[in-house]
Parts: C-alpha cells; structure tokens; sequence
C-alpha cells in the first residue's frame, strides 16, 4: 500500500480551450469508503470491500484504522480489512487534524469496545462542522462524555435503546450513530436521518453484517447485534465525480460518455444542467451521455441536502454560471464559509458578487488563464473546470485538496483531450 507522503504534488498547469470528448469511467464513492472503512471495525472476522478510491483520504482511514490494530491489505480498489486484533481505542489529534471523518470512528469503537477517544475535530476552510449531533445520540445510549486536553473521552458499559430526533439533518452524525447502534439488541429509532446515497450504502453493509434496519422517510428503525458478520461489499460510484466530469463536459462543449455511474443519484445535477441548456442522455442505468450545443443558460441554484443539490457542486456550477448569457443565483444553505473560490474566479475574469450566503453571478464572454489557489476539495474542482475553459494557461495551486477527493482526475481529464500537467511540489 502506497505511502501518504509520497502521494501528493502541489500543481496542476492547463492549457484552455479543448472541447472534452470520449468515454471516462467513475471511481468508488469517497464519502461512501470512509464510513464503511470504520465499519469494518465492527465485525470480528475479515472483510472485504471494493470499487475503493486510491485517495489521500482513503489512506488516511486505512492509516488510522491500521494505528488501533486493524490489518489492511489494499490493491487495485479492493481493500482486505482484519479487525480482529484491535488494540487500542484512540484516534490520535493528526489523524482527525487531517480528515474531519476520522470522528467516524466513535460509532464503532463505542459499539465493539464500549470505550472511544478521539481527538476533537474544530473548524474546517468551508465552515464549522459540529459534533453535538453525534455526541447527542451516544450519551442517550448511556454512553459517559467528557472532554480532557482536547479529546472526547467515551465510555459505555451495555448500550442502551435510543429514540431520538436530530436537530439538524446530519450525514456524519447519521452514520455515526448507525454503527453505535449497530452494537445494541434492542429496538433504536432514529428520527430525520440523513438519506444520502453514501448513508443508504452504509445501511447496505450494516444489514450484511446482520444488523436490522428499516428507513421510511427519514426515520430509521434499527436493532442491532452482539456478534455482527463480516462482509463483502461494492462501494457505489462517486456522484460528486460524476458531477463534475458532466459539467467539464458540457462547459467546454465537448461530448462525454460517463461509465460506472448510478444515474438514480444524479436527478438534481441532471436536471440543472438540462436547465443550462446540457443534453443530457441516459444510456442505461449505468451511463449517460452529456454534450452541448448552444449557450449557456443562466441558473437559479439553493443547496439542499439529498435529494436536494448537492452543495458539494456549487462551486463546479458556479463556474458554469460564470460564462452563461445572463444572471445566476446561487445560494449556499448548508456551510456557511463555502464561496472561497470566488475570489480565485474572479482573478480569472469571472463577474461574481456575493452577500451572505447568496452568490450572483454575471455572465462574461471569456475567462482569462491565471495562477489560482485551492482553499478546500471542491473549490480546487472548480479552478480545474475554469482552467480547462479559460483562455490561455491557468496554474492551480496546493491541489493536495483535489488529491483528497479525485482519483487521478489529471489522467481522466487527458483521456477526454484536455491539456493537463500536474507538477511537482514547489520549494520554498
């Protein structure tokens, strides 16, 4: 298994202007590996899970499960997990310092352990993410909670049945307490869940290892077990990827065939971009077809949680509404500090105003090739689809944010036609 050191570079150098044509295949789900990489915690035999993402992230899970005892054997997208040897409970500060999911951690260790500690997570660039939503369902499992020298200490001698309602819908705090749960016999009932396809795959692997779950709504039914199984499991294709290889095609009007998607996950992306004037076709459930052929229509957009859109495409459609023939709208509801890649748009040309929560975005003819930086994963998508549109060269900086969340996306955006370099880590 590759090092994480030795993973990351710091730049990307493209040449605008190239139409995107051909056939790209998606990788496995990032958001969806992270949790079931913790649930492999759970089960006390082997377990096998694929179609992984080779990310900075990834490694990071596979580091911090590996630092508590577990084996990893991971190749070729397919992770082989050993749990079985687990011997420390403890998720160090630089592990949760690096990937905020490492507070996915609680969940399971509470479940199979009774005991958790781990580092609390702050703030992150795109806002506060807080943990009292997770914290919440433990301690109405009978966990104990204290807070010591910066880590939250978790302690639970028999886990308890739980009904409760989240404040807020929370995609973490959903599987966190899904897999705490999993460790309880008795009937739980969990009240406005989150449904992201990344949470219904957990469930998936949760009901293989014997757990039983119902969701109608957003209410979840579960009942767990004392002696959960160990499985085999497909991650779902990454739906943020699909996302954003659709807009680079239809933004530089070329012609993209994406592979290996779930088109059932993508409604509120397709129909935006059919919005925008895309042709957008689906060839089976698998796979679709995106091209254009006139101007850019501008949007109206409000991020909402699934199936709402997805805020982690705003700011690749934010450079869509950029070069539309009119006024855009977009408005952020779910972080609060998600709009730092305006600043580096507007080094490019872009017309963008923003107030609050609310982005408006003119339209202007070009966008111009300059040196920009990455702040957070989905902002350093959105300089990369502005680069590949701009005229001229455009020189994106500290890409270690892309490399947490795409998987060799330089390689995939060559094999469409685009004019993509990544360099090495600049000195200094």
């Amino acid at each position: 298994m590759k090092s994480i050191t030795s993973y990351t570079s710091e730049a990307f150098v493209i040449q605008g202007g190239k139409p995107l044509k051909g056939r790209v295949k998606v990788s496995g789900s990032k958001n969806a590996s992270l949790p079931i990489i913790m649930a492999s915690l759970l089960p006390r035999e082997v377990s096998i899970i694929e179609n992984v993402p080779d990310l900075l992230d990834t490694l990071t899970a596979f580091e911090l499960i590996k630092s508590l005892g577990a084996s990893v054997d991971f190749q070729n997208g397919v992770a082989t997990i050993d749990a079985r040897y687990l011997r420390d409970y403890k998720a160090p500060d630089e592990m949760v310092r690096r990937m905020r999911a490492s507070v996915l951690v609680m969940g399971p260790l509470l479940a199979k352990f009774g005991k958790a500690v781990v580092s609390m997570p702050g703030g992150c660039s795109i806002g506060v993410r807080s943990i009292d939503q997770h914290l919440k369902v433990f301690e109405k499992g009978g966990a104990n909670i204290e807070v010591k020298h910066g880590y939250i200490h978790l302690q639970v001698d028999k886990i308890k049945p739980v009904e409760h309602t989240f404040e807020v819908i929370t995609v973490t705090g959903t599987e966190n307490a899904l897999m705490f749960l999993s460790g309880c016999e008795r009937r739980s009932l969990l009240r406005n869940i989150a449904l992201e396809p990344e949470v219904m795959d957990l469930v998936d692997v949760l009901k293989k290892m014997g757990v039983e779950i119902e969701i109608e709504d957003r209410t979840a039914v579960i009942r767990g077990s004392s002696e959960l199984k160990s499985f085999k499991h497909t991650v779902i294709p990454d739906r943020i990827e699909a996302g954003t290889l659709m807009v680079a095609g239809f933004l530089t009007g070329g012609e993209v065939v994406l592979e290996n998607t779930r088109v059932e996950h993508l409604g509120s992306v397709i129909e935006k971009l059919r919005e925008a004037g895309a042709q957008v076709e689906l060839l089976s459930l698998n796979s679709l077809r995106v091209k254009r052929d006139g101007d850019i229509k501008p949007l109206v957009i409000s991020t909402a949680e699934y199936p709402g859109f997805p805020t982690d495409m705003q700011a690749q459609f934010m450079v869509l509404c950029c070069l539309a023939k009119g006024v855009s709208e977009i408005r952020e509801n779910i972080f609060e500090n998600r709009f730092q890649h305006v600043a580096e748009l507007q080094r490019m040309g872009a017309n963008i105003h923003v107030r609050d929560r609310t982005a408006i975005v003119k339209g202007v003819e070009k966008l111009s090739g300059a040196e920009v930086y990455s702040t957070d994963l989905r902002a350093s998508a959105s300089l990369v689809l502005a680069g590949l549109v701009a005229e001229g060269t455009t020189t994106v900086r500290d890409i270690h944010h892309l490399d947490r969340g795409y998987e060799k996306l330089e390689e995939k955006l060559r094999s469409l036609g685009a004019t993509i370099e990544r360099l090495p880590r600049r000195e200094g």
